[in-house]
């Protein structure tokens, strides 16, 4: 009863005695040749220094925004895959539903241009 799930049972199974090898035998044969730039933060490539140019020690609010809006337009992607795997079964209901889904995530992508939220300044 169980033998359709065997050949995935066993991938996971390689996929984690992989993970596992890995991780135990990176210490191993690995380099060991340690410098101090390689103890360093990294900070995308800049010197980090104790005080942000920006603000006074404060991040500026555009990170944020940008990772927000990445994070709601992603999303949407993500509800539009289980329609386009079933949108022969949905049929007409399916269809209105996913422009109503549309239009109202292009009305929050329309508002944030028009306040300037993908302006980068």
């Amino acid at each position: 009863m169980l033998d359709p799930y065997l050949p995935m049972v066993l991938l996971f199974a390689l996929a984690g005695a992989f993970a596992l090898f890995s991780v135990t035998a990176a210490p191993y044969i690995g380099p060991r040749r340690y410098n101090r730039a390689k103890l360093d933060a990294y900070e995308c490539g800049i010197e980090p220094s104790p005080d942000p140019v920006v603000g006074g020690g404060r991040m500026p609010v555009a990170y944020y925004l940008t990772a927000m809006l990445f994070i709601l337009f992603d999303i949407e992607m993500v509800f539009l895959y289980p329609f386009a795997v079933s949108a022969d079964a949905l049929g007409l209901f399916g269809l209105v539903e996913i422009v109503l889904f549309i239009v109202t995530v292009g009305f929050a992508y329309i508002y944030v241009w028009r306040r300037g939220g993908l302006d980068w300044n």
